[in-house]
């Protein structure tokens, strides 16, 4: 690889370098990230936490008043906290992956209005644990279509997607 190679994602850039990937944040929703999430995602998944706790805490107090519609809406929006925590607790917010490090790397394609496409790249971490980081590509309302053909060459041109 002669320069690096950078595509859009929906925080801001992604870099791909000769010994390794750095993601960038950038513009407004960046700076949201950076100041919300920043290199680690246990900040949000214990306000998830959080979140829960208080949905099945309304949940039981509601169905202790013979409420029925309210409790169950609770408890549902309480279990799909709980199962989105469970699902992200090997994730990671890290900026710099060494592709040596790099075990795998999947191209997901969106659902049309309800998800993004993305690239999942599995890793080790420096603990020696797989770990998954989730470069999330551009919406559709921001030009997501070029931009993601545009990740998708780049990443197959480096030899990076495992899974096309």
């Amino acid at each position: 690889m002669d320069k690096e190679k950078t595509f859009k994602t929906k925080t801001g850039f992604c870099h791909i370098l000769p010994e390794k990937i750095v993601l960038t944040r950038d513009g407004i929703i960046g700076n949201v990230a950076k100041a919300t999430v920043g290199n680690n995602i246990s900040r949000i998944l214990i306000i998830y936490g959080g979140l829960s706790i208080g949905l099945f805490y309304f949940a039981f107090d509601s169905y202790k008043n013979g409420q029925i519609a309210q409790p169950a809406l609770f408890g549902l929006l309480g279990i799909y906290l709980i199962y989105g925590i469970v699902n992200s607790i090997n994730n990671s917010a890290t900026p710099i992956i060494d592709r040596e490090k790099i075990k795998e790397v999947k191209f997901k394609k969106a659902i049309a209005g309800l998800t993004r496409s993305r690239f999942e790249v599995l890793f080790e971490d420096e603990q020696g644990k797989i770990k998954k980081r989730l470069i999330m590509l551009p919406g559709s309302s921001t030009d997501g279509k070029s931009a993601t053909a545009k990740a998708i060459k780049i990443m197959t041109d480096e030899k990076l997607i495992t899974n096309r």
